[in-house]
């Protein structure tokens, strides 16, 4: 296949032995133009806008019955009306209409409860602020907020969970090109084999440009797949596609590449980053400062019981504390209540805690057992040394099976892109006691770096409401 110019002319003419162009344009002909996957989207969006609307003007109608027997009183409109465009902007900030709450429920809905948190949190604000009390009731802001925040999850889930399946999971075009180096498919992508399309990158070749800008007509990203030494010219010849372009290079999997940046002239691989953005950080701190401030507030008098019970069984300090590992692999130093005697207490964590340890007090059983022992690192989240959620942070000399943890599993460091959580995704799933074997260490590690990866506030909202359920466990001592 290739191209000459024609001697009378002097214009570029296809070789008589080239593919003809109608046969080239047949693949194109199946692809959905990419202006349809536009439209798609944002009919699905506005599909998904006016249910999250439906659904929180229900609530509030409902919520003007159950307080004044009337659906249509003003207090509920008022709100509604107030709170509905404010969601709507910080959902639109936040993405909680986007190409990843299509391919995502579950997504989709914690971005939809985040948004409208904060939403409730603004008009909170603006309510109290505006010094607004006629047109404002307590009850019924109250009641529709909370039924908001569950109908708009569970309405998200059910409706992602049937547009996914209408739409096969599809809402954008993807084309593999894969040209001599194998490569695997992920989900929809169409795969076109190079050689057997007669394509190759040939940047002087007008028809063979026209034959593969035709194959990828409606195309919004596309993934190269071809040898070290053919990427340039693939490089070069896709410039002109109008479409995202990425190229497989498997030699760099093992360096856990994130992407390309430019340093001057030169180009450099990202290989990690924080997981939280500035604006996510934010929102955590916002949320760590306002919960555990509220909750010493009151809590207060349970600290003033718990340290009398303590100092009356036992002589010594109140509080325990141990130096550990924290956000960017810094040294801070934890408080808990002191449950074991004090001669005896563990500096290093040297030793891990078992069942049956003589070292544990009678107090400090029960707050061992109850998780209470945990409660005054309410104060390293408000110094911001720890988070309310994230990895519990482990004592220096914490081992299982004799090896240190970080000798265990090499991603051990990776826990520490985060400030540590007073609880974490491993705790709630019972990962919790003593840490004797290598599975113990690399289950929990799982959780972490999971929790790392898909960072939301509605998992941290979520995961404080599970660690209610398992203060007491079976693993706890």
């Amino acid at each position: 296949m290739g191209t000459q110019v024609d001697q009378v002319s002097g214009k570029w003419v296809a070789d008589a032995e080239a593919v003809p162009l109608g046969d080239s344009v047949r693949p194109a002909a199946r692809m959905r133009r990419k202006g349809d996957y536009h439209r798609l989207r944002l009919r699905l969006y506005a599909l998904m806008m006016a249910t999250d609307g439906a659904l929180m003007a229900a609530v509030f109608v409902a919520a003007n019955l159950i307080r004044y027997g009337r659906p249509l009183e003003s207090y509920g409109v008022n709100i509604f009306a107030l709170l509905f465009p404010i969601y709507l902007a910080i959902g639109l900030n936040g993405r909680a209409w986007s190409l990843e709450a299509l391919t995502s429920p579950r997504r989709s809905a914690a971005r939809a409860v985040q948004s409208l948190l904060l939403a409730i949190a603004v008009a909170t604000a603006l309510f109290f602020s505006l010094k607004i009390g006629e047109d404002f009731s307590r009850l019924v802001f109250g009641v529709g907020a909370a039924l908001s925040l569950a109908l708009i999850a569970a309405g998200r889930l059910r409706l992602g969970q049937a547009i996914g399946r209408r739409c096969g999971w599809t809402f954008r075009r993807e084309v593999m090109i894969v040209d001599g180096l194998p490569a695997e498919r992920t989900g929809s992508e169409r795969l076109i084999d190079a050689r057997r399309e007669a394509l190759s990158p040939v940047i002087d070749d007008p028809v063979m440009l026209h034959r593969l800008g035709e194959m990828l007509r409606g195309c919004e990203r596309l993934i190269l797949s071809c040898p070290p030494e053919r990427r340039a010219a693939w490089s070069r010849m896709l410039a002109g596609a109008n479409v995202d372009v990425e190229i497989l290079a498997p030699e760099l999997d093992q360096l856990g590449a994130l992407g390309l940046r430019r340093h001057g002239t030169r180009s450099t691989l990202l290989v990690d980053r924080g997981p939280l953005g500035l604006r996510q950080r934010a929102i955590k701190r916002a949320f760590d400062l306002a919960l555990s401030a509220s909750a010493l507030l009151v809590l207060i008098p349970l600290f003033g019981l718990i340290g009398l019970a303590i100092r009356l069984e036992s002589s010594g300090p109140v509080f325990f504390r141990q130096t550990r590992m924290g956000r960017g692999n810094c040294l801070f130093c934890v408080l808990k209540f002191r449950t074991m005697r004090a001669e005896a207490a563990d500096a290093d964590g040297a030793r891990s805690a078992d069942r049956d340890d003589d070292r544990v007090t009678r107090v400090g059983r029960l707050l061992r057992r109850t998780s209470l022992d945990e409660l005054p690192q309410l104060f390293n989240v408000l110094k911001g040394e720890m988070s309310l959620v994230g990895p519990r942070p482990h004592a220096l000399g914490s081992t299982a099976e004799e090896l240190p943890f970080w000798a265990i599993d090499e991603r051990y460091w990776d826990r520490h892109a985060i400030k540590p959580g007073l609880t974490g995704l491993a705790q709630v799933r019972g990962l919790r006691g003593a840490t004797t074997s290598r599975s113990h260490v690399t289950d929990r590690l799982k959780s972490d770096l999971e929790y790392l990866d898909d960072w939301h506030l509605g998992r941290d909202v979520a995961i404080l409401a599970r660690t209610l359920g398992v203060m007491v466990h079976l693993n706890a001592y």
